[in-house]
């Protein structure tokens, strides 16, 4: 069988390969079967298995294994990757996790937009040490000791300002009880 093989790596010998499928394509349909493929699955392995050997022949070693062997890993890999693929679920688009939260209605755009006028108005009326920090902070995401050292200030007054600053807006917003 080895010979076989070489012969269809080697010259792309049809007749060595019609030998070697009428030798092996009913063993490998049994052996995937034993393994809980049914007749449709192990017969769809098996052709697969056996275009395999055709189109990759030249790989074969024969010093390394036997033709069986290596024509019989070849199906037992298909087989796994048959398995892995009939058990893959399909995405379900009704699925929660698929659909995209809903678009918040009219009156939460109108609540969200109040919300921001407020919070604007109550960062506006800080003192421009603190609406300085908080802009740098939270707007322009620079860390404290960043901050600290664009201002040339000490890390400790970064500190403060930014949580002088909350105090403030949360007192202007109602949110300090």
């Amino acid at each position: 069988m080895d010979d076989l093989i070489v012969a269809v790596a080697q010259h792309r010998d049809r007749a060595a390969f019609r030998e070697l499928f009428d030798h092996f394509a009913p063993r490998l349909k049994a052996f995937v079967m034993r393994q809980g493929l049914d007749s449709q699955m192990a017969e769809e392995v098996t052709q697969e298995a056996m275009v395999r050997v055709w189109q990759k022949a030249q790989q074969f070693d024969p010093s390394k294994a036997r033709a069986s062997t290596w024509i019989f890993t070849i199906a037992r890999n298909l087989r796994i990757d048959f398995l892995r693929k009939s058990y893959r679920p399909e995405p379900d688009p009704d699925d929660p996790a698929m659909v995209p939260d809903a678009e918040p209605g009219g009156f939460a755009h109108v609540a969200q937009a109040q919300e921001a006028e407020r919070l604007r108005a109550a960062i506006a009326v800080l003192p421009d040490d603190q609406r300085v920090v908080l802009h740098l902070a939270f707007f322009e995401e620079k860390t404290h000791p960043e901050i600290a050292e664009q201002l040339g200030i000490p890390l400790g007054t970064v500190k403060s300002r930014i949580r002088l600053a909350f105090k403030r807006v949360r007192s202007e917003l109602g949110e300090d009880q």
